[in-house]
């Protein structure tokens, strides 16, 4: 079963300002320091490091996941706009050990110069199903904006696999069949890590015991696949910014079979690796994938007041 993930898209963003020293009531040992030495490492930035008044700062956005729901372009939707500047690269600094260790001036450091008027934005897709995350991120700013995209949970399973899968291809190793991981002695291997991650409504709960629902904003990522625009729209007023995407911003790759970015004349996808075609699994298997998620979707839909056009 081929599903096609999305091309890249745009987005826009207002800063909503976080203190140069954010308030850390719930610091784990050691971080109120490493805070002051970032507020501090930022008051030295904007002190004349970049003439046009430019700085690196703290994220006030972090698209915190899912792994492969469609979180780079989502963040490619959202760089291409002006008043965002977003990190490149996934920058794993709440959920690594040997990153958080570092402290906060060392996250600041991997942040993208931006202007006063900018926001910036990070993505971690790894941060929504790390157990320490949650409370890291509110140690950081209580107040900021998180965004999680998701997919059905049995696509986001196959196109785990896909991920892992065509990495060993390109190393030259060996890699076993997706039915290896799913089945264990005839049933479903329920320890299968990438099943552990579609399990929405087990990691949304995490993140609820330190955020509420309106400080996080669910894209849907098959409907961005679908129909990008309405879906970036939603982010737009979610950041409160100004609407400045268009329909004319996206356009359908008939060769790639998804949407793809048009700006200012400039047409560009999403890198190969995107939208490759799933394994094809046995139709039986499939059912079995879906019923597992049955019970778990409810809960998800439950817990944040809203169904998805999932199995």
């Amino acid at each position: 079963m081929a599903v096609l993930l999305l091309g890249a898209v745009l987005l826009v963003a207002q800063p909503q300002l976080v203190p140069s020293r954010p308030a850390a009531p719930g610091a784990e040992p050691g971080q109120h320091e490493l805070l002051r030495k970032a507020g501090t490492l930022q008051d030295d930035i904007r002190d004349g490091a970049a003439p046009n008044g430019s700085a690196q700062q703290l994220p006030q956005t972090i698209i915190i996941g899912v792994r492969k729901g469609g979180t780079r372009a989502l963040l490619e939707m959202l760089s291409l706009h002006p008043d965002v500047a977003a990190a490149e690269n996934e920058v794993h600094f709440f959920d690594w050990e040997e990153h958080y260790s570092l402290g906060l001036g060392w996250y600041v450091s991997q942040m993208p110069f931006s202007s006063p008027r900018q926001l910036t934005v990070e993505k971690t897709p790894a941060y929504f199903t790390s157990p320490k995350v949650p409370e890291r991120v509110h140690s950081m700013n209580p107040a900021i904006r998180l965004l999680l995209i998701l997919r059905d949970p049995s696509e986001r399973v196959l196109s785990d696999y896909t991920q892992v899968f065509y990495n060993h291809v390109q190393k030259r190793k060996p890699y076993p069949s997706i039915e290896e991981f799913l089945v264990r002695g005839g049933r479903l291997n329920v320890d299968y890590k990438a099943l552990n991650r579609s399990l929405y409504h087990v990691h949304m709960q995490n993140w609820l015991r330190f955020f509420p629902l309106r400080h996080i904003h669910i894209v849907d990522g098959d409907r961005l696949i679908r129909d990008p625009f309405p879906e970036i729209q939603k982010v737009e007023r979610f950041l409160k910014l100004s609407p400045q995407i268009n329909a004319s911003n996206f356009y359908f790759n008939k060769t790639k079979g998804f949407y793809c970015l048009r700006d200012s004349g400039r047409d560009r996808c999403l890198h190969e690796s995107k939208g490759r075609a799933h394994p094809q699994v046995d139709p039986k298997l499939l059912n079995k994938l879906h019923e597992y998620f049955h019970e778990p979707n409810k809960k998800f839909f439950e817990l944040v007041g809203r169904t998805f056009d999932w199995h």
